[in-house]
C-alpha cells in the first residue's frame, strides 16, 4: 500500500493506526516493530519492481483490480 500510495503521487503516507497498534500490543518495542515492517515491505516492494528509489516509482506501475477482470 505504500509504494502503491507513493507511486500515485502521494507526498506523504500516514501509519498513525499500525503505529497505535503496535504501541497498544508491546509499547515502544511494537512500534519499532511496526516500522520495521513497514519499511521492509517498502523495500520489497521497491525491490520487485526494479526500483531504487522513490522517484524511480512510477504511476504506470499500479494496475487496478479491474483491469485483470476484464481479461477473464
Amino acid at each position: 500500500m505504500l509504494s502503491q500510495a507513493l507511486a500515485l503521487g502521494a507526498r506523504a503516507v500516514f501509519i498513525g493506526r499500525p503505529y497505535l497498534w503496535g504501541l497498544a500490543h508491546s509499547g515502544e518495542a511494537g512500534v519499532a516493530h511496526v516500522i520495521q515492517l513497514l519499511r521492509d515491505e517498502l523495500l520489497m516492494a521497491f525491490q520487485l519492481c526494479g526500483c531504487g528509489t522513490v522517484s524511480d516509482i512510477k504511476r504506470e506501475m499500479v494496475m487496478h483490480h479491474e483491469r485483470y477482470l476484464a481479461k477473464l
